[in-house]
């Protein structure tokens, strides 16, 4: 059994930058307003055309693999987590494995949403500690700006999320102790509709109020995807924020926690913690509640918004390249979101 390492990390973020004041011409809000509640200063949109999940994966995949002196030909499989793919399917893996013109490999899709990117790194750490594969691509990666409702109705959520991408190839190593020393996963589905989009779906109206018995055939035919959804602006992301930050602020200690008592450490012992970035008020709540010191934990939701699945390996890259995570270091990764779902991973660096 070995353990795996993150022997190579990289990250894209778009040129354009959007301000909260740069919302103003959509919706009627305020800088204050946006910053009181999430901490956000500004956040990066994809170009609408050229830019899409997978190329802004490649960029971040390129940075990651040359860093752990490979090329792309030599990984062996990919694990790609994100909510916005390119296509309803196929999924980003292959159009990821085509456009970096690697072997004819596996490719893994993860749909976890805020907790993707713990979750892939989970699957691919498996793998690795199997044997199965050693150069394995890890990737987060999310165009949200394409899917918003840039109005008031739709701005409780349109000023949270921007894009981007991150990835980590993972590699076995040899060394105690060393690497990834453990995952921890979980979810709880009772309240999944707190925090999703709908449509289009398969689910006909399951989730009104409205029978299906109430529908002619006609309209039954056009509940995957119709014109009155999109005039009834039912094609958006929907979130109860509040419900949402209770959950986080209490499974976020939970899962940190858990992953440190199974390896035997305690809160003071973790270098740095990179939470998903969702909101800043929740990290800060998580950060008072194991009282960890600031240089203890790493934010940048200021700088790019909630970037769902990339959040993580955005953050992990850039705490890196400032030398903010060195060697030996003990690294927690955590996430909350979407499912709900819940995550941790303990690193020694």
């Amino acid at each position: 059994m070995f353990n795996s390492k993150i022997a190579g990390i990289g990250m894209y973020v778009p040129e354009q930058v959007v301000t909260n004041n740069d919302l103003l011409q959509y919706m009627e809000t305020s800088d204050e307003w946006i910053q009181e509640r999430t901490g956000i200063k500004e956040r990066r949109y994809a170009h609408r055309t050229e830019e899409t999940t997978t190329t802004m994966a490649v960029e971040a995949s390129r940075i990651a693999i040359e860093r752990a002196g490979l090329q792309p030909t030599d990984i062996d499989f990919i694990v790609f987590a994100t909510l916005s793919p390119d296509y309803y399917f196929p999924g980003c893996g292959v159009l990821l494995q085509r456009a970096m013109k690697m072997k004819e490999i596996g490719a893994l899709d993860v749909r976890n949403q805020c907790s993707g990117f713990v979750y892939a790194l989970s699957v691919a750490d498996q793998f690795i500690k199997t044997g199965m594969y050693k150069n394995i691509l890890v990737v987060g990666s999310e165009k949200h700006s394409f899917g918003l409702d840039f109005s008031t109705r739709g701005r409780n959520v349109s000023v949270i999320f921007g894009d981007g991408a991150g990835a980590v190839v993972l590699q076995p190593t040899e060394e105690t102790g060393r690497g990834i020393l453990s995952t921890h996963l979980h979810s709880d589905g009772e309240s999944a509709e707190i925090l999703a989009m709908y449509n289009p779906g398969t689910h006909a109206n399951h989730w009104t109020n409205e029978p299906v018995a109430d529908f002619d055939e006609a309209e039954i035919g056009e509940m995957f995807f119709s014109h009155a959804m999109v005039d009834k602006a039912q094609v958006f992301p929907n979130m109860d924020g509040q419900a949402v930050f209770k959950k986080a602020v209490v499974k976020f200690p939970e899962v940190i926690n858990e992953s440190l008592t199974a390896n035997g450490l305690t809160p003071a012992d973790i270098n740095l913690l990179v939470p998903h970035q969702a909101n800043l008020r929740i990290a800060q709540f998580v950060q008072q509640k194991l009282k960890l010191r600031d240089d203890q934990v790493f934010n940048n939701i200021q700088k790019y918004g909630n970037t769902t699945a990339a959040s993580i390996p955005i953050a992990l890259c850039e705490a890196w390249e400032a030398g903010k995570v060195k060697d030996g270091d003990v690294v927690c990764l955590a996430a909350f979101g979407s499912g709900f779902t819940w995550a941790s991973a303990l690193i020694k660096w």
